[in-house]
């Protein structure tokens, strides 16, 4: 069978033969990758690698690939939303699984490991400002799988459909989990677990009030009172169901970890947000 040749208009890239957005070369991407939203916070985690090859910047997408005891790691931030993860995703999977000087999909396709650090919001009164939590699964209120061929398991549909009728939504959530492999890699007695819920937009698609009032009622209280067999609804956040979703389709092996400054219920912002990434960046580095 002969191979697809993809065209110019849909593997776009530069005149210097780089991925399009990404602004990378294959050459450039390591094997264990970490994905933060900020761009700012990228230099904050290559600051540990004993050297820095490469340093990329195009728009809100900023990489460092380096080393760090021996191992090379690439950082690379993807800006906010499952939108801009779209975008990552499918370039960096390109990166190392196309040809790209042919415009075909390699006949021996590599797994990378992605892992998310970022920051978020809990929904649970009892678990304390500045946690670490891991997202054995998260669920997605975008709209970005509807899509793509994405294949949920029963058990992922028998979640997405409880959230459904309790919330009383038009849509039903798509659940999609972490890589087994990667949650027995990064275990630790500091971190707390449960489901993220990876929403659309930081105000009222997280049940904020400003001027606008949310069109759910009582959202954050009837999501919270959730149980699944991932565990409670734990947190807010706006791309961990993308990437998770993405990781799977592509073959890949993701996880995400949260830096939990706001605890919603509780009416708390921490006064030691910075403080508490930077915590979880170092316990993350520590077990790379």
């Amino acid at each position: 069978m002969k191979k697809r040749t993809i065209p110019e208009s849909e593997l776009i890239l530069t005149g210097e033969g780089a991925i399009y957005h990404l602004g990378l070369h294959p050459e450039m991407v390591a094997d264990t990758v970490i994905v933060v939203g900020d761009p700012a916070r990228v230099a904050k985690i290559s600051k540990f690698f004993d050297r820095i090859d490469f340093q990329i910047t195009n728009r809100e997408l900023v990489t460092h690939t380096g080393e760090l005891n021996g191992k090379r790691i690439s950082v690379i931030s993807s800006g906010m939303g499952t939108d801009n993860v779209e975008i990552l995703m499918t370039e960096l999977d390109a990166l190392v699984n196309v040809d790209l000087k042919k415009r075909q999909v390699k006949d021996k396709l590599k797994r990378l490991k992605i892992i998310r650090i970022g920051t978020s919001g809990c929904m649970q009164p009892d678990i304390p400002l500045d946690s670490f939590l891991v997202s054995k699964a998260a669920l997605g209120m975008d709209s970005l799988m509807s899509f793509y061929p994405w294949v949920e398991s029963e058990e992922g549909q028998v979640i997405g459909n409880k959230v459904q009728r309790t919330l009383d939504l038009s849509i039903r959530p798509y659940l999609s989990e972490a890589s087994t492999l990667l949650l027995k890699e990064f275990q630790g007695p500091q971190m707390y677990s449960g489901v993220t819920v990876t929403a659309p937009g930081f105000y009222a698609p997280q049940g904020r009030e400003i001027r606008l009032r949310p069109f759910l009622p009582d959202y954050l209280d009837r999501l919270s009172k959730i149980n699944t067999s991932f565990g409670q609804i734990t947190n807010f956040e706006m791309e961990t169901a993308g990437y998770y979703a993405m990781a799977k389709m592509l073959g890949h092996e993701m996880i995400s970890f949260n830096a939990l400054i706001a605890n919603r219920p509780n009416h708390q912002f921490s006064p030691n947000a910075e403080k508490t990434v930077n915590g979880l960046i170092e316990w993350v580095i520590e077990r790379l």
